[in-house]
């Protein structure tokens, strides 16, 4: 199959939709589909082509919302090399410039177009009304959401039932909601495949010692986390275990705030903030983690929790949807439901390192639910299913070849 996923983040971006992205496109390609990419060029205003044509980088205008550009719905300069593709299906993974221009290219190319739907868009709508309007602005939110996901695709795919209720409870959506849980390559956090002499490396950059229990957040650092929740409820930890830090991995708009928070709470020798990381460095902190914490309430699956899981480390969450569904309570971590709850869970977790063990082998293995594979698996059933017995394309540009070497056979007779 020549599948053609266009995207607004792809690496060197690090979030989860991109993870997932690269994810699944290596997956795929282990299973011997062509995959293509059209995304953002993060850097300048050129486009550049990558990997002998595979990936297109767009130009696009920065937004002002943390890395984000945004391309003109239809850049010429791409199409032609778009064609010669010759796409079976198309996969977009947003709802902004790129994935507009999925939606003519599939309909210029007659090429069905399946989508994922990623982000809970109104819980982020505060950061462009800045609070005026919000109620007119998640109508507005809800209209553009319902028509890009009706009039436009064959098929949606959401990660967890939390979103599928958001269009059909709440948006009233008819058509095919296909719930797959995003996969990860749960093999890069196993703990047996990272390098001890790094993972040493880190413990000493990071001021780790061996009788130190780490608590690890990793995500961006901003309002709709709730980072705060874990630096404040942080201090009643480290009164009873002034060996236990808060390790916060991640960059974003609130990293500075949240820097002052930590010295205002009079603990900031026992929480460590390491901004933006490399994306190939990831499993290193998780591995020099003993637990794992999220506070967050905007997450459609929360990839981190699951990486996290894959490393081996006890998750402690917030008893919301998005994580009900992956964190099996008392098994593989727990769920809170107030600030009184997450302490006294940590508690028993920071106390105990034969718990943290017990939970974190069980975490792993439940991981395996969510490896890249089983997603690829579940991804391709619905791309099928938007091909409606639609015959498989062949590659213009072998094609070419072939018949311009047979050509050159005749010539040469």
């Amino acid at each position: 199959m020549r599948i053609g996923i266009f995207t607004d983040t792809y690496p060197p971006f690090i979030n989860g939709v991109s993870t997932s992205i690269q994810m699944l496109e290596n997956a795929l390609r282990k299973k011997g589909h062509k995959v293509f990419i059209v995304t953002v060029n993060p850097d300048d205003m050129k486009y550049h082509f990558e990997d002998n044509g595979r990936i297109i980088r767009i130009p696009g205008i920065p937004t002002g919302i943390y890395d984000y550009r945004l391309t003109t719905f239809y850049p010429i300069k791409a199409v032609n090399t778009i064609k010669d593709w010759n796409l079976d299906i198309i996969h977009t993974h947003t709802e902004f410039g790129i994935g507009t221009f999925a939606r003519v290219i599939g309909k210029q190319f007659d090429i069905p177009v399946v989508h994922t739907y990623h982000t809970m868009y109104e819980d982020y709508v505060h950061y462009i009304t800045k609070g005026y309007f919000d109620k007119s602005s998640k109508k507005i939110v809800e209209y553009l959401t319902k028509f890009y996901c009706d009039k436009t695709i064959e098929e949606l795919i959401v990660p967890t039932k939390k979103t599928y209720d958001l269009f059909k409870e709440k948006y009233k959506y008819d058509r095919n909601v296909h719930i797959i849980p995003t996969g990860i390559e749960t093999e890069r956090f196993y703990r047996e495949k990272i390098d001890v002499e790094k993972l040493n490396q880190m413990k000493k950059n990071l001021g780790i010692n061996d009788k130190d229990v780490v608590v690890l957040f990793v995500g961006r650092i901003a309002s709709e986390k709730s980072v705060d929740f874990l630096i404040e409820n942080h201090v009643n930890i480290v009164k009873k275990y002034k060996n236990c830090k808060l390790l916060i991995v991640g960059d974003g708009p609130d990293l500075e705030e949240y820097k002052k928070l930590a010295k205002k709470c009079k603990i900031e020798n026992n929480v460590i903030f390491t901004g933006r990381v490399p994306w190939n460095e990831i499993p290193i902190y998780y591995n020099v983690s003993d637990i794992f914490v999220t506070a967050s309430h905007t997450e459609t699956q929360g990839l981190t929790v699951i990486e996290a899981m894959a490393s081996s480390l006890p998750v402690v969450a917030l008893n919301d949807e998005s994580f009900r569904n992956v964190v099996i309570d008392s098994l593989t971590g727990y769920l809170f439901d107030s600030k009184k709850e997450y302490v006294n869970r940590m508690l028993e977790l920071v106390s105990s390192d034969e718990k943290r063990k017990k939970m974190g082998t069980q975490a792993r293995i439940n991981s395996g639910t969510y490896s890249s594979k089983y997603f690829a698996e579940r991804v391709l059933d619905v791309y099928r299913l938007a091909l409606k017995g639609r015959p498989l394309k062949k590659d213009k540009s072998f094609m070419a070849r072939l018949k311009n070497t047979i050509k050159r056979g005749f010539h040469g007779q």
